[in-house]
């Protein structure tokens, strides 16, 4: 069921309020991967399938610079993580067809696509060799046999942080020449073929969990990051080391005391770019990360960037230089690094936010994925250094004739004088002498960041309740990604304090301007977003409603039941043992007793970063001191709602919490 049109003005009728099934249906892209000749351009594009009840991701190409076609169709999943050989002539794939995860290949020219592996468990990555003769992969250790054997013996018991099985590296033959021979006969099944097709197991006895890798541009090596077991925060001990085909042996390059994330090769396969704490375990959740050079024999280590004061991601390194992305404030440009001095530029204005990108083998040809604050994310083709930029997607068309968000960035003083900014979105027929209804909605991370955006959503309708008659607020509070390593630490030993500082001012601030309705003002968030919410819920009585996305309710028992304790400790210096008063200042169930907030709590059944447990303390608590609450389990779900009926449901029930507080409606929450 679709919502009504809401704008009661002469301009609704050439343009169209959305509904959420409209919202949620938009078709986008990402990864956009140009060939090594720098003549066609591979990216993935997102699509729902609500029959299925899933957002399904296919290959889509573009040859020469021209409109671009859809190249996969997986009817029951998805298609993903595309990458050209070295030759250009073949797109390997990964894509789940019979039950498993395997690499599939296509030829560029386009026909039928052939599943190169059949091995026991998912692959879940995978590259080329410089030849174009090998693709090497990682997929867990099979464990299946064990597992029976103990399960028929004791029945199920796990041990905690004890039993997994390690990412593991192997390597298959690439031979097109036998591909359209799949199956192979059956009196080929002995042969010297058969043998060769099968994937090897590089490392038979590491002892340690394979992150990523790469094989050096002469394909004499790999570089590979790895880690004592594949646990989340196992990472925190991650090192690299470089396997040698001559002598078929590894070892370790870079092993500083904390985590060490291997990058790309140098062009002449002579030194390696990695990211790196160093030896900081106790703040690097929140601080830049070091990018550093090493040549493959241990020398002429050196840092890069060191003028640079954000976080640079998706680093590639070709003949051209080191190319990445980073956010500068509501920014994302393309920036480059000179390998040998280390120092940056920033070399794009346009589009505002790239996302992804990709160089051809000499470096002189890009395709990159970017978005704008009045469109969509599209793919862009372009000649380097940056020129001749050619669009070669148009799924902007999709809001041609929608009423969507107008955005613009305001900034205002916090309590203790910090300046913070926010996205301020506005419906297009905005009035500047009416006052709004405002809803804040809060991103999460904390290093996170909200941007300008056409049609921001998740399960908030926010063009609905712009084109309604409200204002949005999605402010940048302290700890916010994009303003430097000074302000990300903002909130240490200060969460949830200083950030309610930061919604409250930006509050405030708007209500200054004679632009807001102050009596009628709500919050919601997802995740850091959620518990900003919560906090605000009982140390606030500014809002009329608020809803809670899988949100901290009690750091206390977040912490014993998180995958990633180290995040509390770095935040708040402490154990809830070591230092209890820190523990409770910034928990939002302190103070449940001062609540008075009409609270809608939304979480996912099976949430492990924020464990269920916080959902329910706060609604117990809410109950127990009379505030009107509702809590919602999204059955099968962790942390995120990530199916688009699931996503239709939870928009709806933040549709009709808002409606009853906000602007004293009932909403009847649609049947069919």
């Amino acid at each position: 069921m679709s919502i009504g049109v809401f704008v009661n003005t002469s301009f609704a009728q050439t343009q169209k309020s959305p509904s959420f099934e409209d919202v949620i249906s938009l078709q986008s892209a990402s990864n956009a991967n140009i060939s090594p000749n720098g003549k066609q351009i591979v990216f993935t594009s997102q699509t729902v399938d609500w029959k299925e009840n899933r957002y399904d991701t296919e290959l889509w190409i573009s040859k020469d610079g021209q409109k671009s076609f859809q190249l996969t169709n997986n009817l029951k999943n998805s298609s993903n993580t595309p990458k050209w050989s070295p030759d250009s002539k073949w797109i390997a794939f990964l894509s789940n067809r019979e039950g498993k995860t395997q690499i599939q290949v296509i030829r560029s020219a386009g026909g039928e696509s052939f599943q190169l592996t059949d091995t026991k468990n998912n692959i879940s990555d995978f590259e080329w060799s410089q030849d174009s003769k090998k693709i090497a992969f990682l997929q867990s250790e099979d464990k299946s046999k064990e597992e029976k054997e103990k399960k028929e013996k004791f029945g199920g018991f796990e041990v905690e942080d004890s039993e997994y099985n390690l990412n593991q590296l192997w390597i298959i033959n690439f031979n097109p020449d036998q591909l359209h021979k799949t199956p192979l006969p059956e009196q080929m099944k002995d042969s010297v073929l058969m043998e060769n097709s099968k994937p090897k197991l590089l490392i038979a006895s590491a002892e340690f969990s394979v992150n990523n890798f790469k094989w050096s541009p002469d394909g004499q090596k790999i570089a590979f990051g790895h880690q004592p077991n594949p646990f989340i925060m196992s990472f925190m001990k991650a090192d690299i080391s470089i396997y040698d085909f001559s002598s078929k042996s590894h070892s370790i390059l870079v092993n500083n005391p904390s985590n060490d994330n291997f990058i790309d090769w140098s062009p002449d396969s002579k030194t390696i770019l990695y990211q790196t704490s160093l030896s900081d375990t106790t703040s690097n959740f929140y601080r830049n990360n070091k990018l550093f050079r090493i040549n493959i024999d241990g020398s002429a280590n050196s840092q890069l960037a060191k003028d640079f004061d954000e976080n640079i991601s998706r680093l590639q390194w070709n003949e051209m230089g080191i190319f990445g992305i980073a956010w500068q404030k509501t920014k994302r440009p393309l920036i480059r690094i000179i390998p040998k001095s280390g120092s940056t530029s920033i070399l794009t204005t346009k589009p505002e936010r790239i996302s992804s990108f990709s160089f051809s083998k000499d470096g002189k040809k890009l395709a990159y994925t970017g978005v704008n604050d009045d469109d969509l994310m599209e793919v862009y083709y372009s000649d380097y250094p940056l020129k001749n930029s050619k669009l070669i997607t148009d799924f902007t068309k999709q809001i041609q004739n929608w009423s969507v968000a107008k955005s613009e960035m305001i900034s205002w003083k916090s309590e203790d004088g910090t300046i913070i900014e926010g996205v301020l979105h506005k419906p297009e027929d905005y009035d500047p002498n009416k006052k709004y209804p405002l809803l804040v909605i809060i991103h999460g991370g904390p290093t996170g960041i909200s941007t300008p955006s056409a049609t921001p959503s998740y399960v908030y309708p926010m063009i609905q309740w712009l084109n309604k008659g409200a204002l949005i607020l999605r402010p940048n509070y302290r700890g916010s990604a994009g303003y430097g390593e000074k302000f990300r630490s903002l909130n240490v030993e200060n969460l949830g304090v200083g950030d309610a500082w930061d919604v409250l001012s930006g509050v405030h601030h708007l209500e200054n301007l004679g632009i807001i309705d102050g009596e009628r003002v709500s919050s919601m968030g997802w995740s850091q977003g959620g518990y900003i919410s919560a906090f605000l819920t009982t140390n606030s009585n500014k809002f009329k409603a608020i809803s809670v996305g899988a949100g901290i309710s009690n750091w206390m028992t977040y912490y014993v039941g998180t995958d990633i304790h180290p995040f509390t400790i770095q935040y708040l210096k402490a154990t809830p043992w070591s230092n209890k008063e820190i523990y409770e200042k910034t928990s939002p169930m302190t103070n449940i007793n001062n609540a008075s907030t009409p609270t809608l709590i939304q979480h996912g059944e099976f949430d492990r970063r924020v464990p269920t447990s916080n959902a329910y303390e706060l609604f117990q608590g809410l109950q127990d001191v009379g505030v009107e609450t509702k809590l919602i389990i999204y059955k099968g779900f962790g942390h995120g709602i990530n199916k688009p009926k699931e996503r239709l449901a939870a928009t709806w029930h933040n549709w009709q919490w808002f409606a009853k507080y906000i602007w004293k409606e009932e909403v009847e929450f649609p049947k069919k």
